[in-house]
């Protein structure tokens, strides 16, 4: 099935993000040759919950708000786990978002 591939595809990248760092849907997208895509790219993120060696924590949007939050276990996981990497977040928003940005390498 394409999707499954496309998912994989976005988990090989998720698992590249380095302790600390964050990446957004779309640049995911961009990165996989897919830049409309980022809606998909979420929806990666959101399947992939029993998979604990894809942070999809450090995937946010591309203004560094936390807008996968809610499919995470507990209130404010999402946040909690940015937090221990040192990304600082208020009102589910990354503080120096560019700081902490990671850009993905192009895939294709």
């Amino acid at each position: 099935m394409a999707e499954e591939n496309f998912f994989e595809r976005v988990y090989v990248i998720a698992r590249q993000i380095p302790f600390g760092k964050v990446t957004s849907y779309g640049a995911i997208a961009k990165a996989l040759g897919t830049a409309r895509s980022a809606r998909m790219v979420g929806w990666a993120m959101n399947a992939c919950h029993n998979m604990d060696d894809v942070p999809a924590h450090r995937v946010v949007n591309q203004k560094g708000l936390l807008t996968g939050k809610h499919h995470f276990d507990g209130t404010n996981l999402m946040q909690q786990l940015l937090e221990n990497e040192g990304i600082k977040v208020v009102n589910n928003q990354i503080v120096d978002f560019e700081k902490h940005f990671w850009k993905p390498e192009v895939q294709y």
